[in-house]
């Protein structure tokens, strides 16, 4: 059977610098009947594993280590055998979150995954986070974008950690060079395509969003 994109909606807290914020996060599950992907281990190990199902979970993949999007991933991975991966220039950040337990592998850029017969590139995209990722994945039309692209515009860089001329540069040079009908699949919120996103970074810039 082809590949598929699932969706699933977990909800917890995001916090950083001190405070803390509800939150809704979307995780991506890609894969087909046999194995997946599990995209952002967000808050709820046993609702990622229902939707799972017996199927084999070949990586838990972090976009970015900020607590809301990596808090149930040592569990689920305690669940599946599955290895966790997160690009290390975000340790720190996991660290706050995972003090006594590491990621399991590196992400870095241009390295591929393979799951059910398609491929998912990793994009470092900087400026959310340090270590901050996207995976395209063309054979599915798709871009998983964690917190650095959404629907309306960048992701937040008024905390620890972001930087705001950083996440312009990774989306102006990594992302909105993709096909314009490429979805871009959120780390929170409705989905949008690049399409629908270019025509609007000056607008972004000027207005320092």
């Amino acid at each position: 059977m082809a590949a598929r994109i699932e969706h699933l909606v977990t909800s917890g807290t995001f916090s950083l610098d001190g405070g803390t914020w509800d939150v809704d996060n979307n995780v991506w599950i890609v894969g087909d009947d046999d194995e997946v992907i599990v995209i952002d281990a967000a808050h709820d190990a046993e609702a990622i594993a229902a939707a799972v199902g017996g199927r084999t979970v070949r990586a838990i993949v972090c976009t970015h280590a900020h607590n809301d999007h990596i808090d149930a991933a040592p569990a689920l991975a305690a669940r599946t055998g599955a290895p966790i991966l997160l690009h290390p220039d975000d340790l720190p950040l996991w660290k706050q979150t995972h003090p006594d337990r590491s990621p399991d592998g590196e992400l870095a850029d241009g390295w591929v995954l393979a799951v059910a017969g398609v491929e998912l590139t990793v994009l470092h995209t900087p400026g959310h986070a340090p270590g901050a990722v996207c995976l395209h994945s063309p054979g599915l039309a798709a871009l998983f974008s964690g917190d650095t692209l959404f629907a309306g515009g960048p992701g937040a860089t008024g905390r620890s950690y972001s930087h705001f001329p950083t996440i312009v540069d990774s989306i102006r040079d990594r992302l909105l060079t993709l096909p314009g009908e490429t979805v871009v699949h959120t780390g929170h919120g409705d989905t949008t395509t690049v399409g629908a996103e270019a025509p609007h970074l000056q607008e972004w810039i000027d207005r320092g969003f």
